[in-house]
């Protein structure tokens, strides 16, 4: 099958044409370097383009500058529609904008084209919904070139093929599709703030079970601490070096990476990702890792990277591991306790920042740290209310995402079916 299928299926009446025949393109080379010798303008650069269907003035531009002919022959007017040229990715070639309000001053930024539909026989409308069309766009992402970074020609921007309908018709489709999106998009943002009520609700359920214990009517006294507030009368606090001692084992022979995750994860680097970490041509300093271990990673744990390894492994030195010093510590309590610390700002409030963001913990100022001590019967409780509670609540959240991903196919498939002629429109 070819990917231009869809061009022998088109209403009698539709035309299949060149993009050259119907728009005049132009690749821009405006630079954000800025000049003495140029005007000052509003630069719409990749990142407009690529995470806006639609430009507007209320976007943030870059300010920049640009001689008077870039800016007559790069300035963008209503109507016309951005497209993406180069990219790291082929699949993100051609990914279009439409700019629905101007000023004088826009101009079109590098890494990018510009495409003006001429308007007796194309709606730069129409044409936009064309490049969200996989179908459509397909053909300018196999003509890119590229090993590690992608670009396409201009002159393979000419040769796209279109579906061109009447005039009448393709403002219909617009029309259509307008109302359409629309809708789903306004789903997909209500699904979008369930996904963050849940995020806050788990959080909110995971504080005050580490916290304040699951019992009802608990009586509770102030624990001087400020992130943690107050906790039941009867739980005692002491300094962490007096609940845990640091773990140092050797690294064994067939020991695998495992990486603490901001999320709370601590697992086989292979479980997750292996793309973006930097590896030790030497590993020195590594220290073997075990199932079970409580792990904070010093740079990010103020993120959340803390929290209870699933695996057994090695790390790199930057790693916290700390094992009990009595049997009745649960780990898995003072993993959920001790992101909650971070994520209210007490590690990055009482630690040392060796880099903007990223305070460094060692155990030494971690051990200084007063913590609570429920008996060990609480704490498996604690965490046995926490699994539960979660597991309902990451089901929610799993059926949600899912619900999006059909809904934002649904919408590509819907403005495929549209701008091919699959689907009538009145």
């Amino acid at each position: 099958m070819s990917f231009l299928d869809w061009a022998n299926s088109l209403p009698r009446d539709w035309k299949v044409l060149p993009l050259r025949t119907s728009a005049d393109y132009a690749v821009s080379n405006v630079d954000k370097v800025p000049a003495d010798d140029e005007v000052p303008v509003r630069l719409c650069n990749y990142t407009d383009v690529y995470n806006n269907e639609f430009i507007t003035l209320a976007l943030d531009f870059m300010q920049a500058t640009a001689t008077e002919g870039e800016v007559a022959r790069f300035g963008l007017s209503i109507d016309d529609v951005v497209i993406t040229k180069d990219s790291e990715s082929w699949d993100d070639i051609g990914v279009p904008a439409l700019v629905i309000e101007s000023a004088k001053d826009l101009v079109c930024g590098y890494h990018l084209a510009i495409l003006k539909p001429h308007k007796t026989s194309l709606e730069g409308a129409f044409l936009f919904r064309c490049l969200q069309a996989k179908q459509v766009r397909l053909q300018l992402e196999l003509a890119a070139n590229g090993v590690t970074r992608f670009g396409i020609p201009k002159h393979e921007i000419g040769t796209l093929i279109l579906p061109v309908p009447p005039l009448p018709q393709q403002r219909a489709i617009v029309r259509f599709l307008n109302r359409e999106t629309e809708r789903l998009d306004t789903l997909v943002a209500a699904k979008e703030q369930l996904l963050a009520l849940l995020t806050e609700k788990r959080r909110a359920l995971i504080t005050r079970a580490v916290t304040r214990g699951i019992g009802a009517h608990r009586r509770c006294r102030d624990s001087g601490i400020p992130w943690l507030g107050e906790i039941p009368a009867h739980w005692r606090l002491t300094r962490a070096k007096f609940i845990f001692r640091q773990s140092a084992l050797a690294v064994r022979q067939d020991d695998e990476m495992v990486t603490c995750f901001r999320d709370g994860q601590v697992t086989l680097r292979r479980n997750r990702r292996e793309e973006g970490f930097t590896n030790a041509v030497k590993e020195l300093g590594y220290q073997g890792i075990r199932k079970g271990q409580l792990v904070l990673h010093s740079m990010d744990a103020f993120a959340g990277a803390i929290g209870v390894s699933d695996s057994d492994g090695k790390c790199s030195p930057e790693y916290i591991i700390c094992d009990p010093i009595e049997p009745e510590v649960v780990n898995d309590y003072y993993g959920y306790l001790l992101r909650v610390m971070a994520l209210n700002g007490f590690v990055q409030a009482s630690c040392p920042a060796v880099r903007e963001r990223a305070p460094r913990i060692r155990f030494s100022d971690f051990g200084e740290m007063f913590l609570p001590v429920p008996a060990e019967r609480e704490q498996r409780a604690i965490v046995a209310h926490i699994a539960a509670e979660t597991t309902k609540l990451d089901a929610m959240r799993s059926a949600t995402e899912r619900s999006i991903v059909l809904i934002k196919e649904r919408r590509a498939a819907l403005i495929a079916a549209a701008v091919t002629g699959q689907l009538k429109v009145a």
